[in-house]
């Protein structure tokens, strides 16, 4: 059924879910804020590119979206596919492509193929998944260290050779600062649940290199300035035979796209007792990636941690995510 969970819900909302879905939203939205940055940067493209996807895809997918509490906005599952894309095709190419891919991903969800998951098997599942953590890991060793190096290769086996040949050029100011961070997520679950480590981990390791002038890259020094500004709409500049060639890469998009979002819609609702709408679900992905890249915008998809921060929250509507998507604004 092509409704959208937002609609279902708001029916019988009260004014205590709004207050629960308010404080989920924000907590996502701080948590979204990073990781929309760091996968845009990982993808090879700029900082603001991650937080227009969070603000514009991810309002869209929760809007109209098949559940009650998916998250949307740019994944790790789509960082090789759009390095390789932005390199080979160029900017302009990778909106043509995700734009295809959205078109696509429509035309899924009307055909009522959605319900195709449920034959998906659970080691696909889990690879998958874990798949997803690897290509994760493997974006952020060089920022990790410190390593003062060139451009990365696309190809996960060319990444790590790469990485082999550049240890000499570790910063140690950046691997203590990195590994601080890290302490700090894996140990803050311990004092509060309530508040995500990974947002402690951001204030405190932000104030603790401007307060004592810690010599490490950031994101200004290398991006400059993020622009507050409302992204303007933007017209691709393609060639037919550009296009012809970003089939393929879009038909990639979509399927990552649909499968991410779908299996993510399935674990949240495992959490709440809950269930999706898959036709609705790839619809409103579709819908979210070709409007997202027509200002500025990279491919998006639901995201299974930002989804569960979410429900571990109290966020039990589509308003939580609506909300996440308004506080990612916030720069």
């Amino acid at each position: 059924m092509l409704v959208p969970k937002s609609i279902t819900t708001l029916k019988s909302y009260s004014r205590s879910q709004f207050t629960s879905d308010l404080i989920a939203g924000v907590i996502v939205g701080v948590v979204a804020l990073p990781l929309a940055i760091a996968f845009a940067i990982a993808s090879g493209v700029t900082p603001d590119r991650g937080l227009y996807t969070a603000i514009i895809a991810g309002f869209l997918i929760s809007a109209f979206g098949g559940s009650r509490v998916q998250i949307g906005g740019p994944t790790g599952a789509f960082v090789v596919v759009v390095y390789g894309i932005v390199q080979l095709h160029g900017i302009d190419g990778l909106i043509v492509a995700t734009i295809m891919a959205g078109i696509i991903l429509v035309i899924l969800g009307v055909a009522k193929l959605g319900t195709v998951i449920r034959f998906i098997p659970h080691p696909v599942i889990v690879g998958f998944t874990s798949g997803i953590a690897v290509i994760i890991f493997s974006s952020q060793v060089k920022d990790f260290l410190g390593l003062r190096m060139g451009d990365l290769p696309v190809e996960f086996i060319p990444k790590w050779r790469a990485f082999a040949a550049n240890l000499d050029s570790i910063s140690p100011q950046a691997l203590a600062v990195s590994l601080a961070a890290l302490l700090i997520m894996v140990l803050w679950p311990r004092v509060s649940r309530r508040i995500p480590g990974p947002f402690v981990a951001l204030i405190a390791t932000t104030a603790a290199v401007r307060l004592l002038d810690i010599p490490v890259e950031t994101i200004g020094t290398r991006f400059g300035a993020i622009s507050a500004a409302l992204p303007q709409l933007i017209v691709p500049n393609v060639s037919l035979t550009q296009v012809t060639a970003l089939v393929g890469p879009a038909f990639t998009i979509a399927l990552l796209a649909a499968v991410e979002s779908l299996l993510s819609a399935v674990v949240a609702d495992g959490m709440i007792g809950s269930r999706h709408r898959s036709n609705m679900e790839l619809v409103a992905q579709g819908v979210a990636n070709i409007v997202s890249p027509m200002f500025g915008g990279m491919p998006a998809t639901g995201a299974i941690a930002r989804t569960a921060t979410n429900v571990k929250n109290g966020g039990r509507t589509p308003v939580a995510g609506m909300v996440h998507a308004l506080c990612s604004r916030l720069p």
